[in-house]
């Protein structure tokens, strides 16, 4: 069973490919750099620049399933990678939960286990909404026994973070950014979630 290629689909906005990162890895492809596969492994960022949640639910499917194996023969995976554009839309804090509940029942459904990753700070006058979506999206995550990354929490008072914001303009993290995000999920059962030993380097 071990030797079953992994594939991993990593759905979400534009922070999941590290837009303003300089060198173009974000915390997704920093995250992979640092894991040592123990069988074939594919990873594949599927982003859309502005999606919100609602419209993640409506598309991840049918992209992941395009790029996914056969079950059985392929061990398939799949990273939801949360970002902040529902605060700027007229979504509730209840329909961004049932958002992800949905994909993450769906992807229950198919017996493809899932990972989250949580939205973390932009702008400072959105900071209380994001923090509330953080903490709505971690009790489904709870709820379903699924892997949560809490990024909000850690990041919103860390001088690099907020440094690399303000230098992007309070959009986007830079290299130090997306650095600190890697550093998050890959020491928030990242590892465990894939049955790997944890990387202590």
């Amino acid at each position: 069973m071990q030797e079953r290629e992994v594939r991993i689909c990593v759905v979400g906005d534009e922070l999941a490919v590290g837009v303003g990162d300089a060198r173009a890895l974000g915390w997704t492809g920093r995250v992979v750099a640092r894991t040592h596969f123990d069988r074939p492994a594919m990873v594949f960022p599927l982003a859309i620049p502005g999606e919100t949640t609602t419209q993640l639910s409506a598309r991840w499917e049918a992209e992941a399933w395009a790029r996914f194996g056969p079950e059985g023969e392929v061990e398939n995976r799949l990273v939801v990678a949360l970002g902040r554009h529902d605060v700027g839309s007229n979504l509730s804090v209840a329909r961004s939960r049932l958002n992800l509940a949905n994909i993450l029942d769906v992807a229950d459904s198919h017996r493809v286990p899932a990972f989250v990753v949580g939205p973390p700070p932009g702008r400072p006058e959105d900071g209380e909404r994001i923090a509330e979506l953080s903490d709505a999206f971690a009790d489904v995550a709870s709820r379903r026994r699924v892997p949560y990354v809490d990024t909000y929490t850690p990041l919103a008072s860390h001088e690099q973070w907020l440094a690399d914001l303000a230098q992007n303009g309070s959009t986007y993290p830079g290299q130090a950014g997306y650095g600190l995000m890697a550093w998050l999920v890959l020491h928030t059962g990242w590892h465990a979630w894939l049955g790997l030993p944890q990387d202590e380097a």
